[in-house]
C-alpha cells in the first residue's frame, strides 16, 4: 500500500489547497493516472497515483495541505479494508495556520526545508531564512514570536514589533517598521452586513508574500523616455505577415525582450540575486525573462528560459503560448520560475505614464514598459511627431548604483532606437 503525500515541488512553496479531486473514494486507478488537483502558490497541478490499486481519500475538497501532508491511499482491497478498520488513517490538518499533528511523518526531514521549523509538542514555525538571521542578530526566540503573515509566517516586522513589546531593545521603531494595525473588532461590529471577510487564495496568499519580500529590498528607480518610432514601425510591417504565414500574433515584446538581454550583457549586475546571508552578489550567466502576466485569479510571472538563444518569432511563439496555458489554467510550475531579470507591460493594459514597479525577489532589478505614445521629439533641429516607450527600471540598491542604473537605460535605448539593430532582429 501507498500514501500519496503533498511533497516538496520546489520554489519554497510548502502550502497547497485540493481543488478538485478527478476520482471518487474507493476508485480502481491506474498507475501515473491524475487523482487529484491541488493549487500551490504557483499554478494548479495535477497528482498522480504512485501505483495501481483502490484510492481511500483521506481529506476532502478545499483541505490546506503543508508538506508530509497525506491526501489518500492506494492498495489492494483487503489493505483498504484493514486501513479503515485499523482505523489508523491519520487525521489532516483542515485549515491553514493549524498546528501539525504531534508523529506526523514528512516525507522530506523537516530540518532540509529553511522555512519550517517543527518541534514536538510546539507548532511549527514559518520564516524566511531573512527572518530567521534577523531574529538571530536580534537575539530572539522565534518560538515566542507570533506571526501576522499567511498561514501565522513570521515576518521582519513581527520579530521588531517583538523586541519593542518585550522592552530589550531601548531603540525606538520608525512609523514604517511597525505592523499595520488590522480592521478594528468595533468597526467591523458597526458595520455588521455591510462588510465580507474573503479569504485570500493560494496565489494571493503568494502574492502578498513576494510583495513582503519584495517591500524589504532598498528599491531605487530610473526613468527614461526612449524612442520608439523604429520599433513602432518594423512591428506594423511584420504582424499582419507572420500571423497569416506562422499564425504567431507579434507584439512589442520579443523586441523589448531582445534589447534588455544586450543591456544586461552590457550590465552584468543587473542578471543577478542577492545572498543576503553570505554578503555575495549571484551573477548568472544564463537569461531567463520573466514577463509579468496578469492572470484571472492574479498576478503571475510567466518565464522565456534561455531567451538569448531565441529569435523574434520563436519569442513571439512562446509568449503567445504560454499566455494561452496561464488563461488556461494549465501552466506548469516549471514555466513560472527561475527568472533572471523581469518586465511588466504597464501599456498593454492600455494606461500608465510612468510607475515604479515592484521587484520580483529574488531578482535584482525588473524593467517597467508603457503605453507607446505620439509625443514631440526634436530632430536635426526640428520637432516632428515621434512614438515614445517611457520605461521604468526598479533595481536593488545593495547591488547596483545609480550610475549603472542610468547605463543600462542607455544600452536599452540604444537598441531600441536603433533600427539596424531592429532589423537584424526581425
Amino acid at each position: 500500500m501507498k500514501e500519496i503525500k503533498f511533497v516538496d515541488v520546489g520554489e519554497g512553496i510548502t502550502e497547497g489547497q485540493i481543488v478538485k479531486w478527478l476520482v471518487k473514494d474507493k476508485d480502481n486507478v491506474k498507475e501515473d493516472q491524475a487523482v487529484a488537483q491541488v493549487e500551490t502558490d504557483k499554478a494548479v497541478v495535477n497528482v498522480p497515483a504512485p501505483i495501481a490499486g483502490i484510492i481511500k481519500i483521506d481529506m476532502p475538497e478545499k483541505s490546506v495541505l503543508h508538506l508530509g501532508n497525506t491526501l489518500a491511499h492506494i492498495g489492494t482491497q483487503q489493505e483498504i479494508s484493514t486501513l479503515e478498520s485499523s482505523g489508523n488513517i491519520p487525521k489532516q490538518e483542515m485549515q491553514a495556520g493549524q498546528t501539525v499533528n504531534k508523529g506526523e511523518k514528512y516525507l522530506h526531514e523537516i530540518s532540509e526545508n529553511p522555512e519550517i521549523e517543527s518541534m514536538e509538542g510546539k507548532h511549527e514555525i514559518l520564516a524566511a531564512p531573512s527572518v530567521r538571521k534577523l531574529a538571530r542578530d536580534m537575539n530572539v526566540d522565534l518560538s515566542k514570536v507570533k506571526g501576522t503573515g499567511p498561514a501565522g509566517r513570521i515576518l521582519e516586522n513581527d520579530i521588531r514589533n517583538f523586541v519593542g513589546t518585550s522592552g530589550t531593545s531601548p531603540a525606538a521603531k520608525p512609523v514604517s517598521e511597525k505592523a499595520l494595525p488590522n480592521f478594528s473588532g468595533a468597526l467591523e461590529m458597526q458595520h455588521a452586513g455591510e462588510i465580507e471577510r474573503i479569504p485570500l487564495s493560494q496565489t494571493r496568499r503568494a502574492i502578498a508574500r513576494n510583495m513582503e519580500a519584495s517591500a524589504t529590498i532598498p528599491r531605487a528607480a530610473h526613468m527614461d523616455l526612449v524612442d520608439a518610432s523604429a520599433l513602432y514601425a518594423l512591428v506594423s510591417k511584420e504582424k499582419q505577415e507572420m500571423e497569416k504565414d506562422m499564425s504567431i500574433k507579434l507584439t512589442f515584446m520579443p523586441f523589448v525582450i531582445k534589447a534588455v538581454i544586450e543591456a544586461l550583457k552590457e550590465n552584468p549586475n543587473f542578471n543577478a540575486s542577492y545572498d543576503s546571508e553570505r554578503l555575495e552578489i549571484i551573477k548568472k550567466n544564463y537569461y531567463n525573462i520573466g514577463i509579468a502576466a496578469e492572470a484571472k485569479d492574479g498576478l503571475k510571472v510567466i518565464v522565456v528560459k534561455n531567451a538569448d538563444k531565441k529569435t523574434i518569432a520563436a519569442l513571439a511563439k512562446e509568449l503567445q503560448e504560454l499566455r494561452k496555458k496561464l488563461d488556461s489554467n494549465t501552466i506548469t510550475l516549471d514555466e513560472m520560475k527561475d527568472s533572471t531579470f523581469t518586465i511588466t507591460n504597464i501599456g498593454s493594459l492600455g494606461g500608465g505614464f510612468l510607475s515604479v514597479p515592484m521587484i520580483n525577489y529574488p531578482d535584482v532589478a525588473i524593467l517597467g514598459i508603457h503605453l507607446i505614445r505620439d509625443w514631440p521629439i526634436v530632430e536635426n533641429g526640428e520637432v516632428k511627431v515621434g512614438k515614445i516607450l517611457p520605461i521604468s527600471l526598479a533595481f536593488d540598491h545593495r547591488v547596483v548604483d545609480g550610475a549603472e542604473a542610468v547605463k543600462f537605460g542607455n544600452a536599452f535605448k540604444k537598441y531600441i532606437e536603433d533600427p539596424e539593430f531592429l532589423e537584424m532582429l526581425g
